[in-house]
């Protein structure tokens, strides 16, 4: 069986409240429409997806002790995800303002803090073993940048709505192999971004971009566009995570970099018809309800 895909990274729990508009930044009054709690996080997106899959993983996140903490090792242990969890003093929770069109405020209520404990032998062991390590931004993931680069394993990362200038992005940026991202703030163009990761180290560097698909950029900078597949949608929360792991599901079959993006749209896809972040956790939350 091949080793289990290393996944580092934000694990939470999220209320999520559906708005007919995002609220001004004046006092007012709003009704929601809906409202329902459910696994957040982008590392625990990714990581249900990768499993959904037919993949190992161990995520290595930070989980508190309190009830929230164990609503979120349960459900992702019961998806077959294997949690390598450190204690730490809070589990990660969000509120998720949303629109229909999937506008989002994300009100973070509660962050774990980093225990800045050394990465353990087991964990040592399972980076050196992965077929790929997956590094999400968090302050864990980035001490441990340089464990992952000397286990010597490909190195995928997801910057998000990187400005292009942030710092705290440059050290997954320059360690990483593929680069994901989105193009909520890079400008219009993300392209000249792009690139310039690549010329910078990276093999590959997709940037998603929503109901337009997604555009990449390879090591020969040649640019690939791949179409979002059409579906009704529910919930955009997760989408980019989904299309992540169908991308990295694609690469690891051998797939080519236009049919791995096309992977991954379908992934996606799949994901934005559940409100939660995979279709997996609606039989296991509403088994918990």
């Amino acid at each position: 069986m091949t080793a289990p895909i290393v996944i580092s990274g934000a694990a939470s729990w999220n209320r999520i409240v559906l708005l007919d508009r995002l609220p001004e930044p004046v006092p007012h009054m709003q009704f929601a429409l809906a409202e329902h709690e459910t696994i957040g996080g982008t590392s625990a997106g990714k990581a249900l997806g990768l499993v959904g899959l037919g993949h190992a993983v161990r995520l290595h996140t930070l989980i508190g002790a309190d009830a929230d903490g164990q609503r979120v090792r349960r459900l992702l242990e019961a998806s077959g995800i294997d949690v390598d969890a450190l204690p730490a003093d809070a589990t990660e929770r969000h509120l998720n303002l949303m629109t229909a069109a999937g506008e989002r405020v994300s009100l973070y209520l509660s962050t774990p803090g980093d225990p800045g404990t050394p990465a353990s032998s087991g964990l040592v062991q399972a980076m050196a073993d992965a077929p790929v390590l997956v590094l999400d931004l968090s302050e864990r993931s980035r001490a441990l940048i340089p464990t992952a680069r000397a286990a010597g394993r490909p190195i995928w990362t997801d910057i998000h709505d990187y400005d292009g200038s942030a710092e705290f992005h440059r050290p997954f940026i320059e360690a990483a192999d593929w680069i994901f991202m989105n193009a909520d703030r890079i400008g219009d163009d993300p392209v000249p971004f792009m690139e310039e990761c690549v010329r910078g180290g990276a093999s590959v560097v997709v940037c998603t971009l929503g109901a337009q698909g997604a555009v990449a950029v390879d090591a020969s900078l040649a640019v690939h566009r791949v179409a979002a597949v059409p579906v009704e949608v529910v919930d955009t929360n997760g989408a980019g995570d989904a299309f992540m792991s169908g991308v990295l599901d694609a690469h690891l079959a051998g797939l080519d970099l236009d049919a791995a993006l096309e992977a991954g749209a379908r992934h996606a896809a799949t994901v934005l018809t559940t409100p939660h972040l995979h279709p997996s956790l609606d039989a296991l939350l509403a088994a918990s309800a």
